[in-house]
């Protein structure tokens, strides 16, 4: 009698033994490498309220009132025969009221955040919270209210720095600038301020965009979060999760006036060195190199022999400044200032205004498809700036056309001319004397009176000239041609497309 049903078992049990072995296993390593990933990755915070309770103290709010006057729009003092019984009454009634149309001054009061950076009572806050203040009061969160006054301000970055009139009865907490270069989008974030007036609110949010050009001034680079911020967040911090100030509250986007999820904070990499400033001398002090840039387009980059779009071209250069005297050409393209690559146009200006007048810094331009590497010394930027504003279409005269080019009509400057179009004694060229409503002239905003300065980097001084340049980069197989064009002695760089015209 043989027995083998016992041993199909005891096989099968083997069988099934094996196979749990290697579902748990594959079970281990499974869950080793879901752990290996979370450890690798930031673990989303479970609460905000040890960051909220250890950061709110050192957030304030900001409380201004200025008086303003008022327009006289109330009723008069009626006129009275003179010695009328009346007239005393009605004027000692209409004195009372603060003249004749009433009040003729009024108080404004506003409400912002700031946070303390010092225990000597130094806070940060907006310009726009505190501008034309007759009043600053500083409340804290332990029902503490102090005067305090304005050190200085900056409305480029609408930042202001301010200090305490009086030493408070305690310690002030504070908090600290953190490095807004290394917060990436994705990273949380919370803000803490004055919302409506609240006082203390928190909301938390992730980054949603670094340098964010919203065009409120030359230096925008905002950082954008989805943390709520309303009217009266403007001046308060946006900490990261180590407790750090990583930006200031300044602007939102709301088509509502509330938050719609997209509020805009000035970087601290900024804000330190404005603020740092404003300690120091009362004023920002910026570099200024006298230079006037765009953007590198596609089509510019061809004309100007770069392998892609980079860096900040330069339109026009100041006579006698620091980058003249450096050897800047109008047509350069900066690449790097010291030592910063320049990948847009907009670094440039943070750039050169972060650093100190005096000193001389390597700056590599590309010209005409070559680098070149310049020293130049940053001079003082000027109060007024250096903007350039295009003068007055000069007054249409009858000249004889002589050569029509990628639907221009172009003649030669000479004495006649030179009067006609009322240019400067010095001025080269070649004349724009007609452009067709049609033409890829036209649609890149040339017009009669314009002035060809240069074809593809180079000099002209006749239609011929042009016209030879055009040709020649056309059969290099370019697909637009560059020009620089003068309009009342302010220049800028012009790309016309090739295809345009011919569709034309």
């Amino acid at each position: 009698m043989t027995h083998t049903k016992p041993v199909a078992i005891a096989a099968s049990r083997s069988r099934n033994t094996a196979a749990i072995k290697i579902a748990l296993a594959s079970l281990i390593l499974l869950f080793g490498a879901l752990f290996s990933q979370m450890a690798g990755a930031r673990a989303v915070p479970t609460s905000f309220a040890d960051l909220a309770e250890r950061l709110s103290p050192a957030v304030v709010n900001i409380s201004t009132s200025q008086t303003v006057k008022r327009p006289d729009i109330g009723p008069k003092i009626p006129e009275l025969p003179q010695g009328s019984p009346f007239e005393e009454f009605f004027k000692d009634f209409f004195d009372k009221r603060g003249g004749q149309g009433g009040p003729s001054q009024r108080k404004v009061q506003s409400l912002g955040s700031g946070f303390v950076i010092d225990p000597k009572g130094f806070i940060v806050t907006n310009n726009h919270v505190i501008e034309n203040a007759d009043e600053i009061v500083v409340n804290f969160a332990n029902g503490d209210s102090l005067d305090a006054e304005l050190v200085g301000t900056d409305p480029k970055t609408d930042l202001a720095l301010l200090k305490l009139t009086e030493e408070p009865g305690e310690p002030i907490p504070f908090v600290n600038f953190g490095d807004s270069d290394g917060a990436r989008v994705g990273d949380w974030v919370i803000a803490i301020g004055n919302p409506f007036g609240l006082g203390g609110s928190v909301s938390a949010g992730i980054i949603s965009a670094r340098n964010r050009n919203i065009n409120s001034g030359p230096y925008d680079d905002f950082l954008q979060t989805d943390a709520a911020i309303n009217r009266g967040n403007s001046g308060g911090p946006l900490f990261d999760m180590a407790g750090d100030v990583i930006g200031v509250n300044t602007a939102i986007y709301s088509p509502t006036g509330g938050s719609v999820g997209v509020g805009f904070s000035v970087p601290s990499n900024i804000a330190m060195n404005v603020i740092d400033q404003l300690r120091e001398f009362g004023e920002i002090r910026r570099g200024w190199i006298g230079v006037r840039i765009r953007e590198v387009s596609e089509e510019l980059a061809e004309g100007l022999d770069l392998e892609k779009p980079r860096g900040a071209l330069v339109e026009d250069v100041t006579e006698d400044g620091p980058a003249a005297k450096g050897g800047v050409e109008i047509g350069d393209v900066i690449l790097s200032f010291d030592g910063k690559d320049i990948e847009k146009m907009r670094d440039l200006p943070r750039a050169v205004a972060e650093t100190p007048a005096g000193d001389t810094v390597r700056v590599i331009v590309s010209r005409k498809g070559k680098t070149q590497t310049l020293k130049i010394a940053v001079g003082l930027l000027d109060a007024d700036g250096n903007a350039v504003s295009d003068d007055d279409e000069p007054e249409e005269k009858a000249v004889e056309p002589s050569e029509e080019i990628l639907g221009m009509t172009l003649i030669a400057i000479d004495r006649k001319q030179r009067e006609a179009y009322d240019l400067k004694p010095d001025q080269e060229g070649v004349i724009v004397t007609d452009v067709a409503s049609t033409s890829a002239a036209a649609k890149k905003g040339l017009r009669r009176g314009d002035v060809i300065v240069e074809v593809a980097q180079d000099a002209v001084k006749t239609p011929e000239e042009v016209m030879t340049k055009v040709r020649a980069e056309k059969a290099e197989g370019k697909s637009s041609v560059l020009l620089l064009v003068s309009r009342g002695g302010d220049v800028r760089f012009v790309a016309l497309r090739f295809a345009d015209a011919e569709a034309d």
